[in-house]
């Protein structure tokens, strides 16, 4: 399956441009270019063969072994190996990133929106709707898989700014550094210096990370809350 995936993605790449399309909802700020190429196969295909594929990728998020239902997929129909590969990879790409947001914060509507501005027959986004939000949803050991799958986070963050008074170059160099360490909940710990022109680089990438995400909670996607 994670075969089918990676061929996916790089065939709805082939088929698009290379960065994807209009993003700004759960999917982020750029649409991944699999899920754009299934949004548009979606619009002329029979719903019997679309839940087909979406029980295929259900199974798929929840570790299973998808090989032989994607075979009988590909007998039974006119869709070639490549459709059916950007088909499922779109899917998986979509349901996984829906499926990561936490449900007291992610709220349905915005999900039905975000589907329809990809112009997602209604009829489908009510079912790929049920997977996230009702009774359809992956297994917790699905979930748990998709959650392990993100990066570690930062449980502790410590600084303090240090000076160069000489290098084996300058007799005299005065100059600041900013000594970090982060610990992350793998239980790593990473030190590094960043020269103050860097520093203020990271300052004004975090204001602008902020802004977007201020931006974000204005449109509903997400809620933060204490």
């Amino acid at each position: 399956m994670a075969a089918a995936v990676s061929a996916g993605r790089a065939a709805a790449h082939g088929h698009g441009d290379s960065g994807g399309g209009r993003g700004g909802g759960f999917l982020g700020p750029r649409v991944p270019a699999e899920v754009e190429a299934m949004a548009r196969a979606l619009q002329d295909m029979g719903k019997e063969i679309f839940r087909r594929l979406l029980r295929v990728t259900v199974n798929a998020l929840e570790g299973k072994d998808c090989k032989e239902s994607v075979k009988l997929i590909a007998e039974s129909t006119n869709l070639s190996e490549e459709q059916l590969a950007f088909l499922i990879s779109g899917m998986y790409t979509l349901l996984r990133e829906a499926l990561r947001l936490p449900l007291p914060t992610f709220k349905q509507e915005v999900f039905k929106e975000d589907l329809k501005e990809l112009r997602i027959p209604e009829d489908f986004i009510v079912d790929f709707s049920s997977i996230v939000f009702g009774n359809r949803r992956p297994t917790s050991e699905g979930t748990a898989l998709i959650q392990g799958s993100m990066l570690p986070s930062v449980q502790d963050f410590k600084w303090r700014v240090d000076v160069a008074i000489s290098t084996s170059s300058l007799a005299r160099a005065l100059q600041p550094s900013i000594l970090m360490m982060l610990k992350l909940s793998d239980g790593t710990a990473h030190r590094f210096e960043v020269p103050v022109a860097k520093f203020q680089e990271l300052r004004y990438n975090v204001a602008l990370i902020l802004k977007e995400m201020n931006d974000l909670e204005k449109r509903s996607v997400l809620k933060i809350q204490d």
